[in-house]
């Protein structure tokens, strides 16, 4: 039987059922990354081929829906691949990416349909995203791809949980000044799936060991963006629960790198914990300052009142609410809510964060209203951790789309 049964395996009643999957063969390591980039955004769970010989592995281990062959003179061997895939008896699809009018192109579309192999229309370079979505669209779910609950303990157990960065902007000089650092689990079968999905509650006792995972993720990856040439100051979240914790306070300040480059950890707090905990997060903040880590107050809303008349303010910013930064422009009332919480963080003389900035428009107000820093897809989305140390060094400076 032909491997064709094995679409069959990713769909119900002919809807796919996981995110699908696919191997990007390439012998150009640079374009390699570009591919699976644009392909993981799409929904793709990707794997990479450098060389013809390691494709026997990743069709075993990894089973692809679509193989995408980037084909040039000098590259990958393309007509070796084409005979693993005939051998292997693949029944998935196969797309060729190569030079228009490329005689190699034309060549292994042909070959392959002479193999019987499911041949997409090849792709010519340079290609927009769009123009790559029309190709594999039809592989992708008609509905959004379910993603049942994990429990944390096993998404670190597998290895699966990694960090993506997304930059914070200085609002009036627009350069990148540090990142955010936010976990995300790449689950084997449903691809990367959101915190949502896996973040357990305050109280239950793998919330340390996520906490301590992703305090020690950030500072190994501060120090590879720092040898990437693209060193960048990040902020991580953690839960009011550990910083309660004296001894993990104490482990965490024993964590912070000594490297001159390292501007300091930022760690941010949901606003409601804080005001839940206040004394005890004003002498944590107090405290941990001297060890190069700063306290931010988290998704500041309505509730900003409780912060006003504190004799001591030890945290580093005030980092307003997305529902008050998103939309911004067009109302009043969030505009009201973010004027309040400026005049707040400038009355302790911190900076001021809006996050959740979307549009132009939004970024215009939030600039006139007086916020220090802004954050939000117009600025970029959150990316894993080569691709945000890629668009360092493209982009060092950012400017609204």
């Amino acid at each position: 039987m032909r491997g064709g049964n094995l679409a069959q395996t990713n769909t119900v009643f002919g809807r796919r059922k996981v995110a699908p999957r696919v191997c990007v063969a390439d012998g150009k390591k640079h374009l390699r990354a570009f591919l699976t980039d644009i392909l993981e955004d799409f929904g793709f769970v990707t794997s990479e081929c450098a060389k013809a010989d390691d494709l026997e592995e990743i069709l075993t281990a990894h089973l692809p829906d679509l193989v995408v062959i980037s084909v040039s003179v000098d590259g990958i061997e393309a007509g070796k691949i084409l005979e693993i895939l005939v051998h292997r008896e693949f029944g998935g699809k196969v797309l060729a990416i190569g030079a228009r009018e490329s005689i190699i192109v034309r060549a292994v579309r042909q070959v392959g349909e002479e193999y019987g192999l499911a041949m997409l229309p090849p792709l010519a370079t340079p290609f927009a995203a769009g123009a790559l979505r029309e190709r594999v669209g039809k592989l992708l779910p008609e509905d959004p791809v379910p993603r049942p609950a994990v429990h944390v303990a096993e998404a670190l157990h597998a290895g699966w949980l990694e960090l993506w960065y997304q930059p914070k902007i200085d609002a009036r000089t627009l350069v990148r000044c540090r990142a955010e650092a936010l976990v995300r689990m790449r689950h084997p079968t449903w691809g990367v799936v959101p915190p949502a999905y896996f973040v357990p509650e305050g109280d239950d006792p793998c919330f340390r060991r996520l906490s301590e995972f992703v305090i020690d993720r950030a500072i190994e990856d501060w120090h590879y963006l720092l040898r990437k040439q693209t060193p960048t100051d990040v902020s991580i979240n953690l839960p009011a629960s550990f910083l309660r914790n004296h001894q993990a306070v104490r482990d965490l300040c024993q964590r912070v790198p000594a490297h001159p480059a390292f501007g300091g950890l930022l760690i941010e707090v949901k606003s409601a914990e804080v005001i839940d905990n206040l004394n005890v997060l004003v002498d944590v903040a107090r405290e941990v300052r001297l060890r190069n880590i700063a306290v931010s107050i988290d998704d500041v809303g309505t509730e900003w009142p409780a912060l006003m008349g504190l004799e001591t303010f030890p945290f580093a910013e005030l980092k307003v609410d997305r529902q008050f930064a998103t939309g911004c422009a067009n109302d009043r009332l969030k505009q009201t809510v973010c004027r309040s919480i400026i005049e707040l963080a400038r009355g302790y003389g911190v900076r001021v964060v809006a996050e959740g900035i979307e549009t132009r428009a939004d970024f215009v107000a939030a600039n006139e209203m007086g916020f220090d820093l802004v954050q939000g897809y117009l600025f970029g989305k959150p990316t894993a951790l080569k691709k945000f140390a890629r668009s360092a060094l493209i982009h060092p400076v950012l400017a609204p789309k």
